[in-house]
C-alpha cells in the first residue's frame, strides 16, 4: 500500500528501534521493517531503476509472443485447413472467457496467501499456459502427425489442436496483464509506479517491434530453418526463449511480501499505536518468522476459516463489481471506447493496406497481378505495424516529459485524439508513404492505453488510502483490491474484442475493409469527449 511521500515523513518510526530491527533481519522481515510507519500504512521503499527494468520484461516477453501471433496465425490456421466460418469462432472463445472469468482471477490474487507472493503464483501459471498455446498453435500439425497417419483425421485433429492452442495462448495473454499490473502496484511507492508503468509501456513497444521483425525473416533458408520441420517450429523456438527469459526475470524482480505478513504486520502495528511500544514488534521478530494468520474481522470468527471466508464467491465478486465507485465505471467504459478503436484498426489494417491502399485481392488466384499486390501490401502493412511499436516506445519516454505540463487527463485527451485524427487521414487519404507516417501516430494510442488507465487506477487507491488514513481506519481493504480494479479495467479490452468479432466483421463484408479505420476514428473521437468529461482525475 501507498502514501504521499510527504505522509511517509510525517510520523516515521523511531530510527534507532528500526535500524536495529533491520540489522537482526533479513529478506521478507527486512522489507516489512522498511515499510512501517505509525499511520498504520505500508509504503514500499524506493526500488532501483534496474529492479523496474527486471519487472517490466514481462511485457517484452508477452508482446514479443503477441507479434508473432499476429504475423504467423492466420497462414497457420490456413495452412492446416480451417474452414472460413470457424474464424470468429476462434477470436470469440478467448475474450468471452476472459471477460468472465478475469475479475474471478484478479479478486484470487487479491486474497493469495502463498508463500511466495500474491501476484507471483499466477503470473507463472499464466505464463506456462502461454507457452503451452503457442507450442499447439505453432506444431500442432507436426504433433499429430506423430500419433495419427490418415489424412482425415489428421487434418481434423491438427485443426482441433491449433484452434485449442489459439484459444489458450490468447486467454493467458490476456489474463496476465492484470496480475502484472497488480504486483507492479503492490510493491512499488507512488514515484516508481509512474516510472514502472513507463518502463511497461517501453519494453511492450520494443517486445512488439522485435516480434514483428522476426517474424519478417525467411527463416527458412537458414541453418535453423534446415534443422527443424518447419519455419513454424524456428519462430516457436525463438518466441518460447524470449519469454521463458523475460518470465525467469520478472520473478527474481522485486519480492513481494505475503498476504499474511502484511496483515500480522497491521496486528502489530495497531497494538504499537496503541501502546506506544515498538518492542514487541521487534521480539517478534528475533523469535522467528511472522506468524500466518489473519486479523478477524468478526468477533468470536475462527482463524483457520479466515482464508476461506476472504475469498469472493462470483456473485459477491459481481456484487463488488457493481457496487465499484462510479469514477472506477467511467474508467473502465473510457477504456472500452480506446481498445474498441485500437483493435478495429490493428485487426484489419494489414487487410486494409493490401486491398485499399495498394488495391490487391485476396480472393484472386495466387499467380495473379492481383494477388501478389495484396501480398506486397500486407507486408508493407507489417512493417507499418513495426513502426507503431516503436513509437509506441519512444511515446511512453515522451509521457514522463509532458507529464508535468498537461497532466494525467491532458496524456489521456492527446492519445485518443492523435489516433482518431490520423486514422481519419488515413481513411481519407490512403496512400502508402501518408499511411506509413500516421502509423507513429497508433503507437501513441498504444502507449496511452498500455499506462494512462492504470495510473489513474494507482491514484485512486491512493487518494482512498489517505482518506482512510486521515479517518483512523486501516490502510488495507480485504474488500476490493488493486487486482481486482486491474482485472475490472483489462476485462474491456476482452468486450472490445467480443464486440469487434461480432459486428466489425459483418461491415468489413459489407463495405470492405476502409470502413476500419473510419470506425477506428468515430469512436476514438467519441472516447476522447468521454475521457475529456466523464472520467474523474486527481488533484
Amino acid at each position: 500500500m501507498t502514501l504521499p511521500k510527504e505522509s511517509f515523513h510525517e510520523a516515521p518510526a523511531p530510527p534507532s528501534e528500526l535500524a536495529k530491527a533491520d540489522t537482526d533481519s533479513t529478506g521478507q522481515k527486512e522489507a516489512v521493517l522498511q515499510s512501517v510507519t505509525r499511520t498504520g500504512a505500508v509504503v514500499p521503499r524506493q526500488r532501483a531503476v534496474g529492479r523496474l527494468v527486471m519487472h517490466s520484461m514481462a511485457m517484452f516477453g508477452r508482446e514479443f509472443c503477441y507479434a508473432v501471433e499476429a504475423a504467423f496465425v492466420t497462414p497457420v490456421l490456413l495452412s492446416v485447413g480451417l474452414p472460413r466460418n470457424l474464424y470468429s469462432l476462434v477470436w470469440l472463445i478467448s475474450p468471452i472467457l476472459g471477460f468472465l472469468l478475469q475479475p474471478v482471477v484478479g479478486s484470487a490474487s487479491d486474497h493469495c496467501t502463498s508463500s511466495w507472493g500474491r501476484r507471483r503464483p499466477y503470473i507463472l501459471g499464466l505464463g506456462i499456459i502461454m507457452l503451452v498455446g503457442m507450442a499447439l498453435y505453432l506444431n500442432g500439425d507436426v504433433i499429430i502427425s506423430a500419433f495419427i497417419s490418415e489424412r482425415d483425421k489428421k487434418r481434423t485433429w491438427a485443426i482441433v489442436l491449433t484452434m485449442l492452442g489459439v484459444v489458450l495462448f490468447d486467454f493467458a495473454a490476456d489474463f496476465i496483464d492484470g496480475p502484472i499490473k497488480a504486483y507492479l502496484f503492490d510493491v512499488c511507492s507512488h514515484q516508481d509506479k509512474e516510472k514502472g508503468l513507463h518502463y511497461h509501456a517501453l519494453f511492450t513497444g520494443l517486445g512488439g517491434s522485435l516480434g514483428y521483425l522476426t517474424g519478417a525473416v525467411d527463416w527458412g533458408h537458414t541453418v535453423l530453418g534446415y534443422a527443424m520441420a518447419s519455419e513454424f517450429q524456428v519462430i516457436f523456438f525463438f518466441a518460447a526463449l524470449v519469454f521463458l527469459i523475460c518470465l525467469i526475470v520478472h520473478l527474481h524482480s522485486i519480492p513481494e511480501v505475503p498476504l499474511r505478513y502484511e496483515n500480522e504486520e497491521t496486528k502489530f502495528l495497531l497494538e504499537v499505536t496503541e501502546s506506544y511500544k515498538y518492542r514487541s514488534i521487534e521480539e517478534e521478530i528475533k523469535n522467528g518468522c511472522l506468524k500466518s494468520t489473519c486479523i478477524e474481522t468478526k468477533a468470536g470468527a475462527e482463524p483457520g476459516k479466515c482464508a476461506d471466508q476472504s475469498r469472493m464467491t462470483l456473485k459477491s465478486l459481481l456484487r463488488t463489481l457493481l457496487n465499484m465507485p462510479s469514477h472506477y465505471r467511467y474508467l473502465c467504459v473510457s477504456h472500452l471506447f480506446g481498445w474498441m478503436a485500437f483493435l478495429s484498426n490493428m485487426l484489419f489494417f494489414t487487410d486494409f493496406m493490401g486491398q485499399v491502399v495498394y488495391k490487391g485481392n485476396p480472393y484472386a488466384p495466387h499467380n495473379s497481378t492481383l494477388y501478389l499486390t495484396y501480398k506486397a501490401g500486407v507486408e508493407v502493412g507489417c512493417w507499418g505495424l513495426c513502426i507503431n511499436a516503436i513509437s509506441s516506445s519512444v511515446y511512453c519516454y515522451l509521457q514522463k516529459i509532458l507529464l508535468p505540463y498537461i497532466g494525467l487527463k491532458g496524456l489521456y485527451f492527446t492519445g485518443y485524439l492523435l489516433f482518431g485524427l490520423g486514422t481519419g487521414l488515413i481513411g481519407l487519404f490512403p496512400n502508402v508513404y501518408s499511411t506509413l507516417a500516421l502509423c507513429s501516430l497508433f503507437g501513441v494510442m498504444s502507449s496511452t492505453l498500455y499506462t494512462v488507465p492504470f495510473h489513474l487506477i494507482a491514484e485512486y487507491h491512493r487518494e482512498e488510502e489517505s482518506l482512510k488514513l486521515q479517518d483512523g481506519e486501516q490502510a488495507q481493504d480485504h474488500g476490493r483490491g488493486k487486482g481486482i480494479d486491474c482485472a475490472a479495467l483489462t476485462c474491456m479490452v476482452q468486450l472490445a474484442q467480443i464486440i469487434l468479432g461480432v459486428g466489425l466483421g459483418l461491415l468489413v463484408s459489407v463495405a470492405g475493409s476502409a470502413v476500419t479505420v473510419i470506425s477506428a476514428s468515430t469512436v476514438s473521437l467519441i472516447g476522447c469527449c468521454f475521457v475529456a468529461f466523464c472520467v474523474r482525475y486527481v488533484e
